[in-house]
């Protein structure tokens, strides 16, 4: 049985299965000479697969020989300090109401997190959808309600379909805080550091099934890195695995897609087209670890600029720019980059935990410390 043929979710998580394709990792991996002193760099792109990865305890599992190395996957771990701040900003305004998916609450910014500002008397609610911040605008039309629109070109659709709403209905009340941020780029800002030692990508599942998987044909055509779009169960990242060292030992690298049960190979047109209408690329957005990258950011387009709330407060790229630096000692910027463990970090375990986190690595449910820490037993002496 391939994975591809499976149907349940247990089945991508059988012992048995997952044996085969380490004992096919091994084989693959002695062949082409990966070593524990030299090994082969896999970057799994996504904090989804991260934390998959740890979960399911592969990198212990898996030949001495391969080392997964944890990419910029994560949106909210990706957050410059800045853009934190800029929140708060707009959640003590009076008479807003600012909204937000969860996860966000407790990432901190140079003052604050959204949390505290809660906590001071702001009024931010927990939305589980654009759409639940779309309900409040019109159940208070004397109050303004901003979304937090967070993430990669997975939750992007999800925002776009929001504003297009309010459009249609005149809910000029509702504003959408743009922080839709692009795959692609970034990878290609790694792939130009001459400091980054990378033989494979293990691709996000998530944003390729929105976008397919033909935006990461640069990867092997410029750079000739293989990369293989992957799903989440233990089976699927393995299959992965192999996939990425088959390729370097037969001399060649591709796009390849593990998750065709859900990845289509030109993406979903219904979510493209959408983000097309509401949505243009910034000239260049900043990312926590990498600083500004061209064209990585989407802002909201000037016939949506009503529910763009950047331009009703001012504040972000329709002010002056802002450069907060990150906070003395904390390397998430190099954890988030793959140039440096998680344990690596001075802070890990003494001034940033899950409890009193310094940055948003260890808050998120996709950061590469909230990981090591929830599932590798890492603790760090106080």
């Amino acid at each position: 049985m391939t994975v591809q043929a499976m149907k349940f979710a247990s089945e991508f998580r059988d012992p048995a299965a997952a044996r085969v394709l380490l004992a096919a990792i091994a084989a693959k991996a002695d062949r082409i000479g990966a070593t524990r002193e030299s090994p082969v760099h896999i970057m799994e792109i996504c904090g989804g697969h991260t934390h998959s990865i740890f979960r399911y305890g592969l990198d212990k599992l898996i030949h001495e020989g391969v080392e997964f190395i944890h990419g910029p996957g994560c949106p909210v771990c990706v957050l410059p300090m800045a853009r934190v701040d800029e929140c708060v900003e707009i959640a003590e305004t009076p008479g807003v109401i600012f909204t937000t998916f969860g996860d966000a609450m407790r990432v901190p910014g140079h003052r604050k997190s959204l949390m505290q500002a809660k906590s001071g008397g702001a009024d931010i609610r927990m939305v589980y959808s654009p759409l639940d911040a779309l309900e409040l605008a019109r159940r208070n039309p004397g109050r303004e309600v901003v979304f937090f629109g967070l993430g990669f070109e997975t939750t992007t659709p999800s925002t776009a379909l929001s504003i297009q709403a309010a459009a249609r209905e005149g809910l000029t009340n509702f504003s959408v805080f743009c922080n839709h941020i692009t795959v692609p780029e970034p990878i290609k800002a790694l792939l130009d550091d001459p400091d980054m030692m990378l033989d494979g990508f293990i691709g996000p599942g998530h944003v390729s099934m929105v976008i397919g998987i033909h935006p990461y044909d640069f990867i092997p055509r410029d750079y000739g890195k293989p990369l293989v779009v992957a799903g989440f169960e233990p089976t699927d990242l393995l299959q992965s695995v192999l996939m990425v060292l088959t390729q370097i030992a037969e001399g060649r690298a591709a796009v390849e897609n593990q998750y065709a049960r859900v990845v289509p190979e030109h993406g979903n047109p219904v979510s493209l087209a959408a983000i097309a209408d509401v949505y243009e690329r910034r000239p260049s957005f900043e990312w926590r670890g990498l600083g500004e990258i061209d064209a990585s950011g989407l802002r909201i387009r000037a016939r949506y600029a009503a529910f763009d709330a950047e331009e009703k407060f001012g504040i972000g790229y329709a002010a002056s720019s802002r450069n907060v630096p990150e906070i003395e000692g904390c390397a998430c910027g190099a954890v988030m980059t793959g140039k440096m463990k998680p344990m690596q970090c001075p802070q890990f375990g003494r001034g940033c935990t899950p409890e009193m986190p310094l940055g948003a690595l260890m808050v998120s449910s996709e950061g590469a410390c909230a990981a090591y820490w929830q599932y590798s037993g890492a603790r760090a002496a106080g």
